[in-house]
């Protein structure tokens, strides 16, 4: 497949299934919320987790279709973050989360943010992953 611009490559996410031609940045300021949710104890459901964990997946699914230029532009704020992610979340291969979405499809090397649970357990969220024993 072709390289495309970022535009192009919402354009071709769109076709696939996603709702709308998102872009880089909205997808990346999409990420950077929940990561930033994240380490302050994301509150809401466990159904808005896993929805808004899906601004990575986009992401993911971009980067193989985007232009050279346009990776190397995007790269270093997309690991920063994956890190920080990493920084506050616990890896439980995706037992917990398992428990309320279906994540046996998704990659587990490629989409390893699915194998993780946020560390600090709190509100909704709390609630739902230590009721299928997530743990800090």
């Amino acid at each position: 497949m072709e390289p495309h611009n970022e535009q192009a490559a919402g354009e071709v996410l769109h076709r696939r299934g996603w709702r709308k031609a998102f872009t880089v940045q909205e997808m990346a300021d999409k990420w950077a919320w929940l990561v930033t949710r994240v380490e302050d104890g994301y509150s809401d459901s466990v159904d808005e987790y896993t929805n808004d964990l899906y601004s990575r997946n986009w992401l993911h699914e971009a980067w193989p279709i985007l232009t050279d230029r346009v990776i190397v532009l995007w790269s270093p704020q997309i690991r920063a973050l994956d890190d920080r992610f990493r920084a506050v979340t616990v890896f439980d291969d995706g037992i917990a989360l398992s428990q309320f979405h279906r994540i046996s499809g998704f990659d587990p090397i490629d989409m390893w943010w699915w194998r993780r649970h946020p560390r600090l357990l709190v509100d909704e969220l709390g609630r739902s992953l230590r009721s299928a024993r997530a743990t800090n």
